[in-house]
């Protein structure tokens, strides 16, 4: 026979409606009284109809994140800290009480795919999504993207950006966790100019996102305010090995994507176009790795021939030989955040947005330049 959820309220003698409070999590409720109906929900081994249950209710149990690449530590370690807060861990019975079933959607840095990501999660009636990295700079994405994000909200969906800026129209977040990239990028460009370095090469990802923009700005900005920018700021830099800009600091640009053989590839086009360079950024860390490798297939040493630096502080980086000098961002800190804001177990910041800062580490991959 069928157990009911009054079977279940009947066991734990409350009512029917406490029971549904208790399993949807979204009222409080004494801690005895919770325990009590769980422990029914074991003995009566209960199964709550979650189709039913998301038709009745504004939202259903699922969280969506959504990242561009899953095997990029960048987003797993968001993604995974944004999974402690929604999934779990629970009280270690296995039983469910409050939290919600999170989904990874994996776009591969398809703006298309993020946009049946999101339909798919408003289909399912999502309870919150969490976005993760930044935002695919094109005018007709971007209405698409606000369209449906305001469908979701409009819906009950909480909806939460994490690493990426707010949208420029539209109010349907409930926060945006964006971290200082452009502070990032200035900061270790300094760093460059400071030991002395003066032909920064720079290898940049994909021109069309948000990040990389910011990061390359801040990078420019550093050299700008040390007379070395010869070019201007937007417009004419490279966007893939031998395609020449107007100015000479274009020379010194790259973009790619955010790959170890992007960053292979290109660190051997900038070496060919600029033999000069002493210091070469990446756009990140793994980048970096491909920019190490290409470096030293070219029979020079880091940092004693030339210096090399990276982006995000990823796991591996303080492990590279020589360890990378890189920005640190607070990935899982951050990730952790986002979860709570989609789950409303933490207020919003003033105003619905964060801008998360950015560290300096310097390491042993960056030292004065020879002479």
């Amino acid at each position: 026979m069928t157990v009911t959820l009054a079977d279940v309220a009947a066991r734990a003698r409350v009512s029917p409606a406490t029971v549904s409070r208790v399993l949807n999590g979204n009222y409080p409720v004494a801690a005895s009284t919770r325990e009590r109906v769980l422990r029914a929900v074991d003995d009566l081994d209960y199964v709550l109809n979650g189709p039913a249950s998301s038709l009745a209710a504004a939202t259903s149990d699922l969280v969506g994140i959504i990242v561009s690449d899953i095997a990029d530590p960048f987003f797993g370690i968001m993604a995974g800290a944004a999974q402690t807060q929604i999934g779990g861990p629970g009280d270690g019975s296995g039983r469910a009480g409050g939290e919600k079933l999170a989904v990874i959607c994996n776009t591969g840095g398809s703006p298309e795919r993020e946009l049946t990501y999101l339909t798919l999660l408003q289909r399912q009636r999502a309870a919150a999504v969490v976005l993760t990295g930044g935002a695919v700079e094109d005018p007709a994405h971007g209405a698409a993207m606000t369209a449906k994000l305001t469908k979701l909200a409009d819906a009950g969906t909480r909806i939460v950006f994490c690493g990426r800026p707010p949208l420029p129209e539209g109010d349907t977040l409930v926060a945006a966790l964006a971290f200082d990239n452009r502070g990032g990028g200035r900061r270790l460009a300094e760093h460059l100019i400071a030991l002395g370095h003066r032909r920064i090469g720079y290898v940049a990802g994909p021109p069309e996102r948000t990040t990389t923009r910011h990061r390359l700005e801040g990078h420019r900005e550093a050299l700008r305010a040390a007379g070395l920018d010869a070019a201007p700021a937007a417009g004419g830099e490279q966007t893939g090995p031998g395609r020449q800009g107007p100015g000479d600091q274009d020379l010194l640009t790259v973009h790619g994507p955010y790959d170890r053989r992007s960053g292979y590839e290109a660190t051997l086009e900038l070496l060919r176009r600029a033999p000069d360079v002493t210091a070469i950024v990446a756009a990140n860390d793994t980048v970096a790795l491909g920019a190490c490798a290409a470096v030293r297939d070219r029979g020079m040493r880091i940092p004693q021939d030339i210096s090399v630096a990276g982006f995000d502080d990823l796991p591996f980086s303080v492990d590279a030989v020589p360890a990378l000098t890189t920005v640190r961002l607070p990935l899982f800190e951050a990730g952790a955040r986002a979860g709570r804001l989609a789950m409303g177990k933490e207020d919003p910041p003033p105003g619905g947005i964060a801008t998360i800062a950015a560290e300096l580490m310097i390491r042993g991959s960056t030292a004065a330049p020879r002479g």
